[in-house]
């Protein structure tokens, strides 16, 4: 059984990988965004090189590198860094699995082969039981995207018996609109300490009330205080504190759906609440137009996101 400081849950930033203007990974603000992380969204947990990191967008090298520079500039600092390793090729996520129980992380994730797909539960399983034996030291969590891997197993399918294939299994980031599938994975596995990791930010609150026991998001990035504020509301059953919480973000997110909202916009939103440059996001994504930063931009101010002064002053933070 791998093993594990304590429980991944609470919030988990979905990091962004810092590009240059070239296009190149940009690691040297990675150790800002850390502090950044910490101190201003109390988010302590990281979920790296998943769909917000163009992961699958960077060569084997970059990823290894990117998930060192995390590993060493989160350490004392972050709980947990958990790195994604899935990849088209069975032998590259074994590769990057060794790797991130090499440099020390704290778990690992896998998304399903989407190209040449797993046809049924027994064959993903079998795919993640070897990348998983990989780094049997460290804890495995499954990836769930049907939106984007076009890989439609249910997740409570998959999860039924999990555990005796794979010893090191002990959770899912599930990032799916299906509320009853997720709802099963919680009721149908009550007497596992799996970790239910939800990844549709918007509807956080609805699957904080089915069991979700912590959250991975790019919107943590920039929201994570007024998500915290939400948890703490949740957790001493202050419900309606909880939804006008959610209804805010929702505010936002809504909004920028209309506009066309990505992994280059979420770039673009970082680098503006964060003053951390996030550069732009690599082909075949296009950056952000000026038109939709200049629009997230007023949303964000008009829901007291951003303060005003701390624009004006070019020291950008979240606002309480």
């Amino acid at each position: 059984m791998a093993s594990r400081k304590k429980n991944l849950q609470g919030l988990v930033a979905a990091t962004i990988t810092p590009m240059t203007e070239h296009g190149e990974i940009n690691l040297s603000v990675i150790g800002q965004y850390v502090d950044y992380l910490v101190e201003k969204q109390g988010v302590k947990n990281i979920f790296v090189n998943g769909t917000t990191g163009e992961g699958l967008s960077l060569s084997i090298s970059e990823r290894r590198r990117v998930a060192e520079e995390w590993v060493t500039k989160g350490r004392n600092k972050l709980d947990q860094v958990v790195i994604h390793v899935g990849a088209l090729s069975l032998k590259e996520s074994q590769e990057l699995a060794k790797h991130a129980a090499e440099i020390g992380a704290d778990g690992i994730a896998v998304i399903a082969p989407f190209f040449l797909k797993p046809q049924n539960k027994d064959d993903l399983t079998a795919f993640l039981k070897e990348v998983a034996a990989a780094a049997p030291a460290l804890p495995f969590y499954y990836y769930h995207i049907p939106a984007l891997t076009g890989v439609k197993i249910r997740a409570e399918e998959l999860l039924d018996g999990i555990q005796e294939k794979i010893p090191t299994f002990q959770g899912l980031k599930f990032s799916d609109t299906d509320l009853l599938d997720f709802g099963q994975c919680v009721d149908q596995n009550r007497q596992r300490q799996f970790a239910f990791l939800f990844g549709v930010d918007e509807q956080l609150l609805s699957a904080l009330v089915m069991g979700a026991t912590g959250a991975v998001g790019s919107t943590y990035n920039y929201l994570g205080k007024k998500t915290n504020q939400m948890l703490e509301a949740y957790e001493r059953k202050d419900f309606s504190s909880a939804l006008n919480y959610q209804f805010c973000i929702q505010r936002f997110i809504n909004f920028v759906i209309k506009l066309g909202f990505g992994v280059s916009q979420t770039k673009a939103i970082m680098t503006l609440v964060s003053g951390i440059p996030m550069g732009p996001p690599r082909l075949p994504l296009q950056r952000a137009s000026k038109e939709f930063i200049d629009n997230a931009e007023a949303k964000l101010k008009s829901l007291g996101f951003l303060s005003f002064t701390d624009l004006k002053n070019g020291n950008l933070e979240t606002s309480s």
